[in-house]
C-alpha cells in the first residue's frame, strides 16, 4: 500500500510525524493516479509539516522504515494550531512522477506513461490522485527531479515580476535573494531587461548573484547596508520589493531607501514626504519576529502580503496556463532547481535532515524520493 507523510498537532500541544498506509482511490473519468518520484521540501511546507513546534527537543519512537518524531509547542502558540487539533495531516505541495493509471477521458487516457509535474498538496507520498488538468507535462528528456519544483519557485518569481507591471512599477527588489527562487528571479530579470535589487545576508551570496550578473546586491551584515541599499534604489528606480524574511526592520529599510531615492530623484520639501508610491510584499516568514516599521518614509506607501494562488486567481487561466508553459520550457535552465541532498520519507523524519531542512538556508534544499 503507497505510503504517506502526515503531521499532526494533537490538542495537548505536541507535534507528531509519521508515515501512514494510505490506499489509493481510484481515479475518477477525468484524474489519473501519479507515482510520486520527487517532491521538494520548499520553505512554504514547513509551516503545515513543522509549524510552531520545537524540534530542539524532539523524540524519535517507531521504526528505522517507520519512525514517529514528536515534539513540544510552545504553550503561547498552541492556541493558533486549534483549527487542525487531532486531525492528520498530509504534507508537501508540489512534486513530479509518472502517471501509472488513468480515467476513462481522453484527456486522462492520454497522460499514461507520461512524466508530469503538478503542485497538488499532499505530495510527500508515493501515489496521489489529481485531476488530469492540473497536470504539467514535461518535455521528454526531462526526470521528475528535474521538474519537482515546477510550480512554487518559477510562478512566484513570474508572478512577482507580472505584478511589478500590473500596479505600473519598473523596477524591483527582492530579500533572501540567493535562494533558489531569488537567482530565478535573477535571470528572468537578466532575460527581460527588468533592473533588480537583489538583499542579501552574507558577502558569499553577493559574489553568487554577481556571477549570475547581478548589478544591485546589497549585504545585511555590512556596516554600509543602508547606504547601499538607499545607492541602489536610487539609481534603479525600484519601487516594489517582495520579502521572504516577514520579521524584523527589512521591510521598513527597503521602504526608507525607495523614499530616499525618491526624494533625491525629485528634490523640493513635501511634509508628507514623496508622491511616489513604494510598496512592499511580504511573501515568505523566514524571521518569525514582529515585523518593525520606522514611519520615516512618507505617506505615499503600502505594506502587504502576497500569495501565488490568490495571484494566479486575478490574472486569469489564460496567463497562468502561459507561465506554466514557460516553466516547462525552461526547466533545465533558467528555473533550474538545485538540490543538498536526495532523501526518503523516512529520511525526510530524522531529526538531522529536519534541523537541516528546517534552517532554510541557501543551498541546502533537500528533494524526498518517496521510492528512495
Amino acid at each position: 500500500m503507497p505510503r504517506q507523510i502526515r503531521s499532526t498537532v494533537t490538542s495537548g500541544g505536541e507535534l507528531r510525524l509519521d508515515i501512514a498506509d494510505v490506499p489509493t482511490p481510484e481515479p475518477g473519468p477525468n484524474e489519473v493516479v501519479v507515482r510520486v518520484e520527487a517532491a521538494p521540501i520548499n520553505p512554504s511546507d514547513l509551516g503545515l509539516l513543522i509549524g510552531p513546534a520545537d524540534m530542539s527537543h524532539a523524540v524519535v519512537s517507531g521504526s528505522a522504515d517507520a519512525p514517529v518524531v514528536t515534539a513540544p509547542i510552545p504553550e503561547a502558540l498552541v492556541a493558533s494550531q486549534a483549527a487542525r487539533f487531532d486531525e492528520p495531516m498530509p504534507c508537501g505541495n508540489e512534486g513530479a512522477g509518472v502517471v501509472v493509471r488513468a480515467g476513462s477521458s481522453d484527456e486522462a487516457q492520454a497522460l499514461i506513461g507520461k512524466t508530469v509535474a503538478l503542485i497538488a498538496r499532499e505530495m510527500y507520498a508515493q501515489e496521489r490522485v489529481v485531476r488530469a488538468r492540473d497536470c504539467l507535462v514535461l518535455h521528454d528528456g526531462t526526470t521528475p527531479a528535474e521538474g519537482a519544483s515546477c510550480f512554487v519557485n518559477p510562478l512566484t518569481v513570474l508572478g512577482m515580476v507580472e505584478t511589478m507591471r500590473l500596479e505600473g512599477h519598473t523596477a524591483l527588489a527582492h530579500t533572501a535573494a540567493a535562494s533558489n527562487l531569488g537567482q530565478m528571479l535573477q535571470k528572468v530579470c537578466n532575460d527581460e531587461g527588468i533592473d533588480l535589487v537583489n538583499v542579501v545576508r552574507r558577502p558569499e551570496h553577493v559574489e553568487l548573484l554577481r556571477g549570475l550578473g547581478a548589478r544591485w546586491v546589497c549585504d545585511t551584515s555590512q556596516d554600509s547596508f543602508t547606504d547601499d541599499l538607499t545607492a541602489a534604489m536610487t539609481e534603479s528606480g525600484a519601487t516594489i520589493a517582495f520579502d521572504a524574511t516577514g520579521g524584523g526592520k527589512l521591510a521598513s529599510y527597503l521602504l526608507s531607501a525607495m523614499e530616499a531615492a525618491a526624494q533625491a530623484n525629485s528634490p523640493g520639501f513635501n511634509r508628507y514626504g514623496s508622491d511616489v508610491h513604494k510598496q512592499v510584499y511580504i511573501y515568505g516568514g523566514l524571521d518569525t519576529s514582529p515585523t518593525v516599521l520606522n514611519r520615516n518614509f512618507g505617506l505615499a506607501w503600502g505594506l502587504g502580503g502576497w500569495l501565488l494562488t490568490p495571484f494566479l486567481a486575478r490574472v486569469g487561466p489564460e496567463v497562468a496556463e502561459g507561465m506554466r508553459q514557460r516553466v516547462a520550457d525552461e526547466i533545465k535552465t533558467t528555473f533550474r532547481s538545485d538540490y543538498a541532498k536526495e532523501i526518503s520519507l523516512a529520511e525526510a523524519l530524522d531529526p538531522a535532515n529536519i534541523e537541516v531542512y528546517n534552517r532554510r538556508a541557501t543551498g541546502e534544499k533537500y528533494l524526498i524520493n518517496p521510492y528512495k
